[in-house]
């Protein structure tokens, strides 16, 4: 079965969507729609699709949409979407609110539509290393920084960067988050620019994560240190560093494990993931559900840096 699937917004990450369903196997992109219709026209000049003047012609020529607007606009699009009888992969942050993110969840679950929420560093072939080598995580500290951007700038920081690791953390981690202390400023916007969180969980473990969008570089590191294993992920290049202690012949020696997968673009694994679940109508490898964890811990961070300013 080939997948019909769609774009709603083609901005800075919305046109990636479309350049990878393009080109996806079992996929076939049946069109695009975007407010700003010669955005729209010009995106899809390049695949040789329709650029549909109105978002209900794009629902009626596809099965799939993936929804890339301002955060925003992701409730009232993804909403139409599923009400249409649409699949859904909507871009992370899920939704603005919670009790937005928890109607969608509802509304999906009534279509029996798949709703995956794009939290893309889940689909990071550094991330397969991350899980199977974390077990027991006692210690986690993050940094994501990335210079000044336009993008996203109808959320803060804390939305538009740091989500990613705390859903990776909430990946890692099963229990629910206990202590939250957290700080952040506004540097070059009104919103927060640059944050930090403190955060300790059920199960002992601490995670102490960095987001800033006013950095002069760019980083994604993220570091986890279990018993006796110390794990190292790169984000943006894909790759892992593994240290484990172990008894060899003369003693406790240190091993090392490398592992790097640059050539697999996580987008394309996401959406490959989205097509599987649509055609087998099967749960996502990123649910509505995760999408509201990970957005429910984002406001209780942001609450505390309102408690602490």
């Amino acid at each position: 079965m080939t997948v019909r699937v769609g774009v709603v917004g083609v901005g800075a990450l919305g046109q990636h969507h479309a350049r990878v369903y393009a080109d996806l196997p079992g996929a076939t992109l049946a069109g695009i729609y975007d407010a700003d219709p010669s955005r729209a026209a010009e995106v899809a000049a390049r695949h040789g699709v329709p650029a549909f003047r109105q978002l209900r012609e794009l629902t009626d020529a596809a099965d799939a949409i993936s929804v890339a607007v301002p955060t925003v606009e992701h409730h009232r699009v993804a909403r139409t979407l599923l009400e249409a009888g649409k699949d859904v992969l909507v871009e992370k942050p899920m939704t603005a609110g919670l009790a937005e993110a928890e109607d969608l969840i509802g509304l999906a679950s009534e279509k029996g539509a798949v709703l995956q929420v794009g939290h893309i560093e889940r689909f990071n072939p550094a991330v397969d290393a991350l899980r199977k080598a974390a077990l027991q995580p006692r210690f986690i500290e993050v940094h994501r920084l990335s210079p000044f951007s336009p993008r996203s700038l109808d959320v803060d920081v804390v939305l538009d960067l740091m989500i990613h690791d705390l859903d990776i953390v909430l990946c890692l981690d099963g229990s629910g988050a206990v202590q939250v202390d957290a700080v952040g400023i506004p540097v070059l916007t009104s919103k927060v620019d640059i944050a930090n969180v403190r955060l300790r969980f059920a199960s002992g473990l601490i995670a102490n994560l960095t987001a800033s969008r006013v950095s002069a570089e760019k980083v994604r590191k993220f570091r986890v240190f279990s018993p006796k294993t110390y794990i190292s992920v790169d984000f943006a290049a894909r790759s892992a560093q593994v240290y484990r202690l172990v008894q060899g012949e003369g003693g406790p020696e240190i091993t090392t494990e490398r592992t790097s997968a640059p050539d697999e673009e996580p987008l394309r694994r996401q959406l490959a993931a989205f097509v599987a679940a649509v055609r087998d109508r099967a749960a996502p490898m990123v649910t509505g559900a995760d999408g509201l964890r990970a957005l429910t811990l984002a406001h209780t961070v942001l609450a505390r840096m309102t408690e602490s300013a």
